[in-house]
């Protein structure tokens, strides 16, 4: 397994910690930087240094969103994978997400063992190519 280089984009300082510390825990992540608004996180996925193979976002950002970092992120510059990661992942909203380019969408209540399921076939390389 190699180790995903991940940057996350969450607003809660609580929720981020946790996934942190869930995800480096569980599987081999190494969360490389955070944002907690879509300005930030689309500066910093904009740098050709800062190459990461997984980015998790949340839909409701401090400022801006989800929806915007995903109309924002270039995949020229940034090729990795994307996942949502909300509390509104209703079937509208992953559709929208998977239009805007996200790779998955999971549930933070209800689907976090799939979130960490995904991110060890990541780290394997066993993702499937098709998206949801």
């Amino acid at each position: 397994m190699r180790q995903l280089k991940t940057y996350i984009i969450e607003d809660s300082p609580v929720i981020r910690k946790s996934l942190i510390e869930t995800l480096e825990d569980l599987v081999p992540v190494k969360v490389v930087g955070v944002a907690e608004d879509e300005a930030t996180a689309l500066h910093w996925l904009s740098e050709p240094c800062n190459l990461v193979d997984l980015v998790i976002v949340d839909l409701f950002l401090k400022s801006g969103s989800g929806l915007g970092v995903l109309r924002g992120i270039k995949p020229s510059l940034q090729p990795c994978k994307i996942i949502i990661l909300s509390n509104y992942a209703t079937r509208e909203i992953r559709q929208k997400c998977l239009e805007l380019g996200a790779d998955k969408i999971f549930d933070k209540s209800t689907e976090i063992e799939a979130l960490i399921e995904y991110c060890g076939d990541l780290a394997d390389g066993q993702v499937e190519s098709a998206a949801l």
